[in-house]
């Protein structure tokens, strides 16, 4: 069972005012209402309800129960936020930042490399980030977010290679070019776009 105050973000033994600026401020960000637009509203809610529900077993003096704190590791802790937060990140095409909140994740789970591997390829890593999206596949077989983008990379990357072939290509210089048009592909189904002229 999560700790209320992990997901908070708080450490424990948090005082009243800590408990209530953080749910505040985290109300806001993940309240429906805000993100109405968003094409994760549906986690977005998800999270909202969790936050309240974090925040009532806190107020309620319910969050000292032996069951919590199972998954809490103390400070150096990331929330499953930071992956909501990547997600948001990836979708405004801001991979570089994405990256980042990644890279201090540390919990290395099927969604960490899943969306490491979106930002990679992305911006251009294509067989990095393949890699990536591999491993989220692997140990999530059932997942089918994972699997069926694995599949677009892997028939775009057919599409343009044999393109490239076909125009005479083969050559080094025509698979970047292909590489950089899947990339440009899928920032555009994420929302982004890594080529602005294409």
């Amino acid at each position: 069972m999560k700790d209320p105050y992990e997901i908070l973000g708080l450490n424990r033994g948090a005082t009243k005012e800590e408990v209530k600026s953080a749910y505040r401020k985290l109300a806001k960000k993940y309240h429906p209402d805000m993100n109405e637009n968003n094409p994760l509203q549906d986690l977005a809610e998800e999270k909202f309800k969790e936050i309240q529900w974090a925040y009532d077993e806190i107020m309620n003096g319910n969050a000292g129960s032996p069951g919590y704190g199972s998954t809490y590791n103390g400070n150096n802790s990331r929330s499953t936020g930071d992956l909501y937060s990547v997600r948001q990140y990836v979708n405004a095409g801001r991979f570089h930042e994405a990256i980042s909140i990644l890279r201090k994740t540390r919990v290395r789970n099927a969604e960490w490399n899943f969306l490491m591997g979106v930002c990679y390829v992305s911006l251009g890593s294509v067989n990095q980030g393949m890699q990536h999206i591999q491993t989220a596949v692997n140990m999530e077989p059932s997942n089918m977010e994972y699997q069926n983008y694995l599949n677009q990379i892997y028939n775009m990357q057919r599409s343009y290679q044999q393109r490239a072939y076909n125009y005479g290509g083969g050559s080094s210089s025509a698979d970047c070019c292909a590489q950089l048009i899947c990339a440009d592909c899928l920032c555009e189904c994420l929302g982004g776009d890594l080529i602005s002229c294409c």
